[in-house]
């Protein structure tokens, strides 16, 4: 891959950590953690972190996720902070005060969701019609949002997505967003509760999950010059063929996603997010990998949390 971007405007977060996502089966033998930050790059030694390469951390997280609740929800109800030190209790101290670190930060609470592959889109998904709701003005924003998704048709169109492929899956996802300030027959309109319902049911928080995935591929597919030089096989990390990518890792479900898709959704959906990237390496603080594409530059960002191989969502207590 490029250490630099291909064109001035291609943003800085687009240089990939070398480990995220990083397949269970990969080679222990790595090369330096690179993780992108406001000014450059930061370059972690895996021997930082107990002796630990990259594999071996995405392999321990994994193994904490799916041993410590293997019949989790879709997305869950908030939890506070202190379920998930008790997943390292018996681990890393670095991972320990990492976590510390963020509650010091005000975050409090976390929403886990599966780690089936769809995590981050999941993650994402709910952040973002949740921020909907708790928006001050919700009929301002339920409408803007529902602009702004009508035009995403178009990027969907031009891309090459058959309408037919996808438009039960957006009809899906705006008549939930429609439902915020839209009362149903019995008077009710959507609030956090009914949302993480609607999420934890497989067919309307799949069809979301799947939306946001045609729209990441649309989203890279017209800007080719933007992303392809980024573009790489999720698990050997050789140049992958931009169309195959698209096909076959961001279009198709339980594919991991990495900054590259990030990128492209957060500019697809015009949001600010920020992703503290929780890795075990720093014992004094957490990276926040950072993404701007909200026209307001004073637009909260959604906040997700990363361990190497599955997203969250963080919250805080002012929230």
């Amino acid at each position: 891959m490029a250490d630099t971007p291909k064109t001035p405007s291609t943003p800085q977060n687009l240089r990939r950590p070398k480990e995220l996502p990083l397949d269970s089966d990969a080679e222990d033998e790595l090369p330096p953690l690179e993780l992108p930050s406001a000014n450059g790059l930061l370059n972690f030694d895996s021997d930082d972190f107990s002796n630990l390469t990259p594999a071996q951390i995405y392999e321990m997280n994994q193994k904490l996720l799916n041993d410590s609740v293997p019949t989790r929800p879709l997305i869950d109800i908030l939890a506070p902070m202190s379920t998930l030190l008790s997943e390292y209790e018996n681990g890393s101290p670095s991972f320990l005060k990492q976590i510390d670190w963020l509650i010091k930060q005000g975050f409090d609470r976390v929403r886990r969701t599966r780690g089936d592959g769809d995590c981050f889109y999941r993650s994402l998904g709910f952040a973002y019609v949740e921020s909907l709701i708790n928006s001050q003005d919700r009929e301002f924003a339920v409408a803007s949002s529902l602009s702004m998704l009508s035009s995403t048709k178009d990027t969907l169109d031009k891309a090459g997505i058959e309408r037919l492929v996808y438009e039960d899956f957006y009809d899906e996802f705006t008549f939930l967003i429609e439902s915020i300030t839209r009362p149903d027959p019995q008077g009710l309109v959507l609030n956090s509760d009914r949302l993480l319902s609607a999420f934890q049911s497989p067919e309307t928080s799949n069809a979301i999950v799947i939306y946001l995935r045609f729209l990441t591929s649309a989203q890279i597919r017209l800007n080719r010059e933007d992303f392809e030089g980024f573009v790489v096989h999720p698990d050997t990390k050789d140049p992958m063929d931009l169309d195959s990518f698209c096909a076959n890792v961001v279009q198709a479900m339980g594919k991991e996603a990495d900054n590259v898709e990030i990128e492209a959704l957060c500019r697809a959906l015009q949001l600010n997010v920020d992703v503290a990237y929780l890795n075990g390496v720093r014992e004094d603080g957490v990276d926040f990998i950072t993404f701007r594409n909200d026209s307001n530059s004073q637009a909260p960002p959604l906040i997700l949390l990363y361990r190497p191989g599955h997203y969250d969502i963080l919250a805080k207590h002012s929230t």
